[in-house]
This record gives structure tokens, sequence and C-alpha cells, in this order.
């Protein structure tokens, strides 16, 4: 499995406005495309020096062609989006990530 996070920090002028948007359009049209199968977002808890908050936006697949595919036909378009929108307000780094192993708990 592969995990495409995009950790982003939200300038506190548009953080409604941002959480708004991520949660109603962006997120589904990232999945729209058909090449993730589940998404989460998480709030990273760290106070940030320079401000604002930083959240972790993880999707999932299950191949890098997948992700590969996504950065060929529809990433620039979503993301061009988001920066309209947003501007400076919004600084954003992507990493990729492969699960190896998942591990549990195991109940007595």
């Amino acid at each position: 499995m592969i995990i495409y996070n995009v950790t982003i920090n939200i300038d506190d002028s548009v953080h409604d406005k941002w959480v708004n948007w991520m949660k109603t359009k962006h997120i589904d049209d990232v999945l729209a495309t058909g090449l993730f199968h589940k998404a989460k977002m998480i709030k990273v808890l760290v106070e940030e020096e320079m401000g604002g908050t930083t959240y972790s936006i993880q999707y999932f697949t299950d191949s890098k062609q997948k992700l590969e595919d996504y950065y060929t036909y529809h990433a620039p378009r979503l993301r061009e989006e988001g920066a309209r929108m947003f501007g400076d307000k919004m600084l954003a780094f992507r990493t990729e990530l492969e699960v190896l192993d998942e591990f549990f708990t195991r109940k007595n």
C-alpha cells in the first residue's frame, strides 16, 4: 500500500474556509479520480513557530503506478485550485510512504 501524504500549514486568517473546502470539495475531488480508495485528515498536534495550524492529509492507494497517474493527470489541476484560493496563506509539502507491514495489539 502507498500513502500519499500532504502536510499543510494553513494561516489562521483562512483556516475555517480552508477546512470547509478540504472537507466538502478537495478531498472528494482527489478521491473522485478513482486512484485512491480512502483518505484521512489529521491535525498535527504541535504549535508552529510560524503560526497557523498544520494538517496531514493522507490518501491511500494500492500501487505506485496509480500515484504516478495522479501526478500526471490530476495533480496540476487540483493543486492549482488550492493555490488560487489560498495563495501564500497555505504552505504544503508532499511525502510518499510505503506501508511495509501492520501490527495490532493482541486481545487476551
